[in-house]
């Protein structure tokens, strides 16, 4: 993805819309019902690590670890945010480390027999989208066998459009990379694996939908001083304030779900620029998904009247009680949002925001 560290929804399947029937018979009554991936109907592992004389008898195969997950969410964790209308139909998880790579890359996915009326039909695994992830076999000995591969599959699907070919092909897997046997290993084994894709850590502490109550007021911000701005020339934020008010306390109040908290949480965002000195204010609508708040624009509350709807931000936490905000598609409100300038990719530095916590007052109108 273009913004690393920040999952959307074409990223890691979180809060997508499954498309095709394969997506309506996986785990429905959580049972796994593919005896050939599980025989006694739990979580199973396969995988392997290939060794520096494998890697270098295979110049063109990317791929040094793999390892594929019939089971339950292994990524997921109790202290993320739930996803947005979770889905419980995803059963199939692969996660691959390129050579040299620090952690892995992963896709998840629902698998199924490809013709459920013939029991010796092979399994083939869907993903959004409509895209394919592999078609899978187990042989006499218990290995995985998994072919169709698509290198692109950690990819958006838009990719090939919005990346230069250098860089698609270099995000890619390499053409050496399919038709993969893998091991039986202990469900553990590739809990530890995708254990490293992102490693809990402490400092964060307790998740935004924890740590924020849907009954009382927040506020985050952040004053740059003269001397970030001097040594940030593009950046145009001079303050920022993420908060929830009276407003948005009675909006929840009224309209909201505690069950479902976060979802349908307003919060409101300040900003001042250097250049005009004038607090522009704009409400965003928010849902939790993965480890963050997605939150689209609002025109409830806002100084805008256009349909921007598709301007997002996302609220994650930070260390030792931070807040961080991402603003990757321009869509927070130092410009009028409904403007041409509004359009396209940031590039400026106004992308992402430590916020402290701050006094309700500093948030005040």
């Amino acid at each position: 993805m273009a913004f690393r560290g920040w999952k959307t929804l074409a990223g890691a399947g979180f809060g997508a819309v499954l498309l095709g029937a394969l997506a309506g018979s996986a785990v429905a009554d959580d049972t796994l019902k593919l005896t050939e991936l599980s025989p006694n109907g739990a979580d199973a592992c396969f995988g392997r690590v290939y060794d520096a004389a494998h890697l270098k008898a295979y110049p063109k195969q990317k791929v040094a670890r793999i390892f594929f997950y019939y089971g339950h969410d292994p990524v997921s964790r109790p202290n993320e945010e739930p996803p947005a209308n979770q889905d419980t139909s995803y059963n199939g998880f692969l996660t691959t480390t390129v050579r040299g790579a620090k952690k892995p890359e992963w896709a998840s996915s629902w698998c199924n027999k490809s013709d459920p009326s013939d029991p010796s039909s092979g399994i083939g695994c869907g993903m959004d989208c409509d895209r394919s992830l592999a078609s899978l076999k187990v042989d006499d000995k218990g290995k995985l066998l998994i072919s169709g591969l698509s290198p692109d599959v950690y990819l958006d699907p838009d990719a090939s459009e919005s990346m230069s070919k250098a860089e698609y092909a270099r995000q890619q897997l390499g053409s050496g990379d399919d038709n993969f046997k893998l091991d039986p290993m202990p469900a553990d084994t590739c809990k530890a694996e995708f254990a490293r894709i992102d490693p809990i850590d402490p400092a964060l502490g307790d998740p935004l939908r924890v740590r924020l109550k849907p009954d009382q007021p927040f506020c985050y911000g952040r004053d740059y001083d003269d001397a970030h701005l001097k040594s940030h020339p593009n950046q145009m934020t001079q303050s920022i304030r993420v908060f929830r008010g009276p407003i948005e306390l009675a909006s929840f109040a009224a309209d909201g779900d505690k069950a479902n908290w976060p979802d349908g949480a307003d919060i409101a965002v300040s900003v001042t620029t250097r250049q005009k000195g004038a607090r522009v204010t704009q409400t965003y609508s928010c849902q939790g998904e993965a480890d963050q708040w997605r939150c689209a624009a609002s025109s409830k509350m806002s100084d805008f009247s256009c349909d921007i709807t598709q301007k997002e931000i996302f609220l994650k936490r930070g260390a030792n009680g931070t807040m961080m905000l991402a603003n990757p598609n321009s869509s927070l409100a130092i410009v009028d949002l409904c403007s041409k300038a509004a359009h396209g990719k940031t590039k400026s530095d106004d992308k992402v925001y430590r916020l402290q916590a701050m006094p309700q007052s500093a948030c005040a109108p």
